[in-house]
C-alpha cells in the first residue's frame, strides 16, 4: 500500500543555469531547423563554459545544399539566447563569447530507418500524472518551477535590478493522507549583482515572491529558510561552472517523483522517441488521469530503432484506479495511434515549439495556441472512457 505520510523533496534551476543555457540554445537550433523545414533532423548538443560555447551534433535537411547555407544562422541563434537570458557578464557575455560550431550531417545510417516511420532509437520512456495540482503534476517539481519562473520574471522587467540569471530551488513539501500540505523546508540560491549582499539581503528580495507563488497556508513558522545558504554568489552560470544539454533530466520531468527512462529531450527532433514519446507518455498518463480513470498513473513505453510499433506499453495506477490496469493499457493502444509518425502527427510535433521548453519543465504548462505544450491538452478523456 502507498504511504500517505511523508515528506518528498524536488529541485529545480533557472534559465540562467549553466546547463540550462546549453538546453536552451540547443533547442533554439532545432527549432530553426524545424522552421526551415517540418521535417529536419537534429540531435544538438551544447557545452558552456567561461566565455565560450560549442554546438556540436547531427542535422540534415533534404536539400544539401541549404544545409551548408544554414549553418551560417548557428553563431547568431545561440548570441541571441544568451542575450535573452541575461548574460552580460565580463566572462560569459552574449556578445563576446566564443561561439564553436561543430555540427555536421546525420548518419544516413540513422536517416534510413526514421524514413521508413521507425524509431530514431532504441529506449523506454515514461510518462506521469497525478491528481495533487490542477496541472496534474507532482507540488513539489511543479511549485519549484514556478518560485523561479516568477524571479526571472521579476528580473527582467526590472523590478528586481540586483539579481542575475543563475538559480536553484528546491522545496520539501510534506504529505498528509497523500496530499501536500506544507513546506517543511526551501531552498532558494540566487546570483546576485553585489558581493556586499547578505544572504539576509537576498531573502528579503526573494520571500515576497515565493510567498505570492506558493498556496496560502504551506508556508508556516515550522519551514525552515535556507537562502543562499553559502553567502555570496556572484561569479554564475558558464563562468562559474560549465553547461552541457541534457543533464537535469529529472528537473524537467517529475522532479524524481516517477521514473525516468534516462533520454534527454533537447536538442532532438520529434523523430526521437527520446522526446516525443516521453511526450506521448505523459500525455496518455494525464488523460488517465483526467478521465477520472485513477488518482496517479505511470505509463511506460518501449521501442527498437527502426521499428514503429512500441514494443510494450505498461500502466500502473499505484492502487488508485477505477479499473484494472490492463484495461488501460489496451485503451490507450486504441486511441491513440502510439508509432512515431502517429504521435509526431496527433500532436503536431513537427514545428518550432521546443525553445521555450528548455526551462521550468516540459510538462505542467498550458497547452499553447500555436502548438506548443500539445502534449498537456486532455482531449482524449472522452475517447478513453468510452474505449473502457
Amino acid at each position: 500500500m502507498s504511504r500517505k505520510n511523508y515528506v518528498f523533496t524536488s529541485e529545480s534551476v533557472s534559465e540562467g543555469h549553466p546547463d540550462k543555457v546549453c538546453d536552451r540554445i540547443s533547442d533554439a537550433i532545432l527549432d530553426a531547423f524545424l522552421t526551415e523545414e517540418p521535417n529536419a533532423r537534429v540531435a544538438c548538443e551544447t557545452f558552456a563554459t567561461t566565455n565560450c560555447v560549442i554546438v556540436g551534433g547531427e542535422v540534415g535537411l533534404s536539400n544539401p545544399d541549404r544545409l551548408s547555407e544554414f549553418m551560417g544562422r548557428i553563431d547568431s541563434i545561440a548570441r541571441d539566447c544568451v542575450r535573452d537570458i541575461g548574460y552580460e557578464q565580463t566572462e560569459f557575455h552574449w556578445n563576446t563569447l566564443r561561439l564553436m560550431n561543430m555540427l555536421h550531417p546525420q548518419s544516413a545510417h540513422i536517416w534510413q530507418g526514421v524514413e521508413k516511420d521507425g524509431a530514431g532509437d532504441q529506449g523506454i520512456m515514461f510518462g506521469y500524472a497525478v491528481n495533487e495540482t490542477p496541472d496534474l503534476m507532482p507540488a513539489p517539481i511543479q511549485y519549484a518551477h514556478a518560485i523561479l519562473r516568477r524571479l526571472a520574471e521579476a528580473r527582467k522587467s526590472g523590478a528586481e535590478p540586483t539579481l542575475r540569471p543563475d538559480a536553484k530551488s528546491q522545496l520539501s513539501l510534506r504529505y498528509e493522507d497523500g496530499k501536500p500540505v506544507e513546506v517543511t523546508s526551501l531552498v532558494l540560491s540566487t546570483q546576485h549583482a553585489d558581493e556586499s549582499q547578505t544572504s539576509d539581503d537576498i531573502r528579503a528580495i526573494v520571500e515576497p515572491y515565493i510567498r505570492e507563488v506558493l498556496p496560502d497556508g504551506w508556508l508556516t513558522e515550522r519551514t525552515e529558510w535556507w537562502v543562499n545558504p553559502t553567502g555570496t554568489f556572484v561569479i554564475g552560470g558558464p563562468d562559474g561552472d560549465a553547461g552541457l544539454t541534457g543533464r537535469k533530466i529529472i528537473v524537467d520531468t517529475y522532479g524524481g517523483a516517477a521514473p525516468h527512462g534516462g533520454g534527454a529531450f533537447s536538442g532532438k527532433d520529434p523523430t526521437k522517441v527520446d522526446r516525443s514519446a516521453a511526450y506521448a507518455a505523459r500525455y496518455l498518463a494525464k488523460n488517465v488521469v483526467a478521465a477520472g480513470l485513477a488518482q496517479r498513473c505511470t505509463l511506460q513505453l518501449s521501442y527498437a530503432i527502426g521499428v514503429a510499433k512500441p514494443l510494450s506499453i505498461y500502466v500502473d495506477t499505484h492502487g488508485t484506479g477505477e479499473v484494472h490496469e490492463s484495461e488501460i493499457e489496451r485503451a490507450v493502444a486504441q486511441v491513440m495511434d502510439l508509432t512515431p509518425r502517429g504521435i509526431r502527427e496527433h500532436l503536431s510535433l513537427n514545428r518550432p515549439i521546443y525553445q521555450r521548453t528548455a526551462a521550468y519543465g516540459h510538462f505542467g504548462r498550458a497547452p499553447e495556441a500555436d502548438g506548443g505544450f500539445s502534449w498537456e491538452r486532455t482531449d482524449l478523456v472522452q475517447s478513453l472512457r468510452k474505449a473502457i
